[in-house]
C-alpha cells in the first residue's frame, strides 16, 4: 500500500488529492507545521534526509519531490487515467505543465513569502516579485481562455500539480484579477475527490 507522509499547508495536499482522483489504497502520515517556525517537524527527517514534505513510500521506494511523485502515481498506478498517451498530440504540453508549476511559477510566489518577512529590508525587490508573478499569473489566465482545464475539456494530473500555484495566488489576494484562473481554481475545489482529500488531510489554509 501506499503511504503519504503528508505536511499540512503544503504542497502534499496536491498527492492526497491525486490519490482520492485515483481512488487508490493509501495510508497517510500526518506531519504538522511548528506553529511558531510554520517549518516542518525534524521527525519527516526520519522518513527523507531533506526532512520536507510530500514523500510517498511505495513497494520499497522513497520518492520526494511533487511533480515526481504525480508522475509516478499516474505512471504506475493510473491505468491510463489522468494523463494522456505519450503518442496523444496533448502529451508534450502534460509534461510542460508538470515541469512549469514548479520549475518556474512557484519561485515568484515563494519570493513572495520569504521577502514579505523582511520588512523594509525587502522593499527593492519587490517591484521585480510583483512583476514575475503577474508575468506567470497572466500567462495562466491566458491558456484557460476558453477552456475548463488546462488541456481544454480534459482534466488531468497537470491541473492538479498546477493547483497549487492558483491557491497561492488566492491567499496574496491576486487571482480576482484573473478571471479564467479563478474560475479554474474553483472548478478543482468542486471536485468530489478535492473535497475528499481535505477531509482525510485535515485543515487547509488555501482552500476557498
Amino acid at each position: 500500500m501506499i503511504t503519504l507522509h503528508h505536511l499540512n499547508d503544503s504542497r502534499s495536499q496536491r498527492v492526497l488529492w491525486l490519490l482520492e482522483e485515483l481512488e487508490l489504497p493509501y495510508e497517510i502520515v500526518l506531519h504538522r507545521r511548528d506553529p511558531h517556525t510554520r517549518l516542518a517537524p525534524p521527525e519527516l527527517r526520519d522518513v527523507h534526509p531533506l526532512g520536507k514534505a510530500p514523500v510517498i513510500v511505495d513497494q520499497g521506494r522513497t520518492i520526494i519531490e511533487s511533480g515526481a511523485i504525480v508522475d509516478y502515481l499516474v505512471r504506475r498506478h493510473g491505468g491510463g487515467r489522468l494523463q494522456p498517451a505519450p503518442e496523444h498530440p496533448d502529451y508534450d504540453e502534460y509534461q510542460q505543465w508538470l515541469h512549469y508549476a514548479e520549475g518556474s511559477a512557484m519561485l515568484p510566489m515563494m519570493l513572495h513569502l520569504y521577502v514579505s518577512r523582511l520588512g523594509e529590508a525587502g522593499a527593492p525587490l519587490w517591484p521585480r516579485i510583483e512583476s514575475e508573478i503577474a508575468n506567470h499569473l497572466g500567462y495562466v489566465n491566458v491558456c484557460l481562455e476558453g477552456c475548463r482545464w488546462l488541456l481544454g475539456d480534459t482534466f488531468s494530473a497537470a491541473d492538479i500539480q498546477m493547483s497549487f500555484i492558483g491557491e497561492v495566488a488566492g491567499s496574496y489576494g491576486k487571482r480576482s484579477a484573473y478571471p479564467s484562473l479563478d474560475a479554474w481554481v474553483r472548478r478543482m475545489q468542486d471536485r468530489p475527490a478535492y473535497r475528499r482529500a481535505l477531509a482525510r488531510g485535515g485543515a487547509y489554509r488555501f482552500a476557498d
